[in-house]
C-alpha cells in the first residue's frame, strides 16, 4: 500500500486507540507485520500549551519503520502550530482524528464533531498541510446521528482539502461500536475519490480481513479492537494473505507482555505501567479456562514486578 510518497510493507493497520496503543503495544504489534501503527491521539492545545502528559504519548520505536502520530483539535492554526513543533518532526505522516466518540472530546468540538462542521474540517486539514508539509491523512465516520451517511461528501471534502488518504469507519457516532460496521458506505467511498481509502470495522480475523477488502476494494484495512490481546493477528495476515516476512518468526503471548513491560520502562513511572498494563493483560487472557481468576490477581497488583511474577507464572499455551 502507498499512501502519496510513502510505501507501507502491507496493508494491515494499527489502529490508534487511547489507552491501549502505547508505545509498548505498537512496537508489537509493528514485530507481528502491522504495516503502519499510530500514536494514541494527541491533544494539540496540550502540545502547544506545553503538558508533558501529552509529549509522553509521542515515543516511538525503530520498530515502527514509518511513523504516525494521531492529533484531534478543532483550531486549524493551533493544529498547525503543535505539528510544527520540534517534536513532531520525526513522524511521517500525521492523522487527524474526525471520528472519537467521547463526549468530553465531542463536546469541544473536536473528533466526531467535525462530521458537522466539513468546513472547519477541511480548513484545518488545509492548513496542518500547508504549515508542516507531511503527509496528513483523515480518520472519520460515516455520520454523526445513528442513520445520517455524510461519508462520500465528507471524504470529498478530506481529499479536496488535501488529505493524503482517509480512513472510514462504517459507524456513526451514535453508533459507538454497536452493530454492525456499514461497509456499504465504505466501498461508496472508495468509488467516490482518487486517494487511498483505508477501511475500519468489525475486522477480528483473517476471515473479516479478507471480506472487507474483497467487499469495499479498498486500499488498506484497520484493526482496532480485534488487535486487543491479539496482535499476532497481523502476523497470520502476513503470513497468509501478503506473504511478507515479520520481526517476530513464531507467537509467543508471555514473550510479548514482557516485552511490551520492558518498552514501557524506557518512557514511564512504575504506577504508570502496572495501572496500563492490568487491562492489556486481561484481553490477552480472554477465553483461557482460568481466566476469572487470573484476571482477579492482575487487578490487585500494585507494582510492576508483581506484574510481572504473575504473567511469568501463566501459562499461555
Amino acid at each position: 500500500m502507498k499512501i502519496a510518497g510513502i510505501e507501507l510493507k502491507g496493508d494491515a493497520l494499527l489502529a490508534p486507540i487511547a489507552g491501549f496503543t502505547d508505545v509498548g503495544f505498537r512496537d508489537i504489534a509493528a514485530r507481528y507485520g502491522a504495516s503502519l501503527t499510530y500514536t494514541e491521539m494527541i491533544s494539540c492545545k496540550g502540545m502547544v500549551y506545553g503538558s508533558e502528559k501529552t509529549k509522553e504519548l509521542l515515543a516511538t520505536t525503530d520498530n515502527e519503520r514509518v511513523k504516525a502520530v494521531q492529533i484531534f483539535g478543532a483550531d486549524p492554526q493551533i493544529m498547525a502550530k503543535a505539528c510544527s513543533m520540534q517534536e513532531m518532526q520525526k513522524f511521517d505522516i500525521i492523522d487527524i482524528n474526525m471520528g472519537c466518540p467521547v463526549p468530553k472530546i465531542v463536546n469541544n468540538g473536536e473528533g466526531s464533531a467535525l462530521l458537522n462542521n466539513p468546513k472547519l474540517a477541511a480548513e484545518i486539514v488545509k492548513s496542518v498541510v500547508k504549515y508542516t508539509g507531511k503527509v496528513v491523512t483523515v480518520k472519520f465516520r460515516k455520520g454523526f446521528k445513528r442513520g445520517e451517511n455524510v461519508a462520500v461528501d465528507f471524504s470529498r471534502y478530506m481529499q479536496d482539502a488535501g488529505a493524503s488518504a482517509i480512513t472510514v469507519h462504517g459507524r456513526t457516532r451514535e453508533d459507538y461500536y454497536m452493530g454492525n460496521a456499514d461497509w456499504d458506505t465504505i466501498a461508496k467511498v472508495v468509488e467516490s475519490v482518487q486517494i487511498p481509502v483505508i477501511a475500519n470495522g468489525d475486522v477480528t480475523d483473517v476471515t473479516s480481513y479478507l471480506r472487507i477488502k474483497d467487499h469495499t476494494k479498498a486500499s488498506g484495512v484497520m484493526i482496532a479492537r480485534g488487535a486487543l490481546g491479539n496482535p499476532q493477528l497481523f502476523k497470520e495476515i502476513a503470513d497468509n494473505c501478503l506473504k511478507i516476512d515479520t520481526i517476530f518468526e513464531k507467537v509467543d503471548k508471555k514473550r510479548d507482555i514482557l516485552l511490551q513491560i520492558d518498552t514501557l520502562k524506557n518512557y514511564y513511572s512504575d504506577r504508570y505501567i502496572y495501572s496500563n498494563m492490568k487491562k492489556q493483560i486481561c484481553y490477552y487472557l480472554k477465553g483461557m479456562s482460568n481466566s476469572k481468576q487470573l484476571k482477579d490477581k492482575v487487578c490487585h497488583v500494585e507494582s510492576v514486578s508483581a506484574l510481572v511474577d504473575i504473567v511469568n507464572s501463566i501459562d499461555f499455551e
